[in-house]
């Protein structure tokens, strides 16, 4: 079960993130709980490996302000990062960025399912 103990431990900014959803920790666990699915990491994968940077940019875009609202910082600050770098379109390897975001996403799903 998803905790905000396991999201702090994690590194995550619950009192900002909380504070964001009315003070109510039952609403911020669920949206986290909905984040853990969301379509733009899967968008993410496909568009970087079809080196598809305008595809790639907006889906790392929507999920930095998903990220960001629920003060998920450890994925959110990878994800500003690649962000950044896809809204220049600088060409280069992303598969270690990618795959690092990709672990914390597979984080937060195990923080659900202990």
């Amino acid at each position: 079960m998803l905790t905000i103990e396991a999201l702090k431990e994690w590194g995550a900014n619950t009192d900002e993130g909380v504070a964001r959803c009315v003070n109510s920790v039952d609403f911020y666990l669920s949206l986290v709980g909905r984040v853990v699915d969301d379509k733009g990491f899967e968008e993410l994968k496909t568009a970087l490996e079809a080196n598809d940077l305008d595809a790639a940019f907006q889906a790392a875009h929507g999920l930095k302000g998903i990220l960001g609202n629920l003060s998920l910082t450890p994925v959110y600050d990878k994800v500003v990062e690649i962000t950044e770098l896809l809204r220049s379109r600088t060409e280069m390897d992303y598969s270690e960025m990618l795959a690092s975001i990709l672990e914390d996403q597979q984080k937060l799903k195990d923080m659900m399912n202990n």
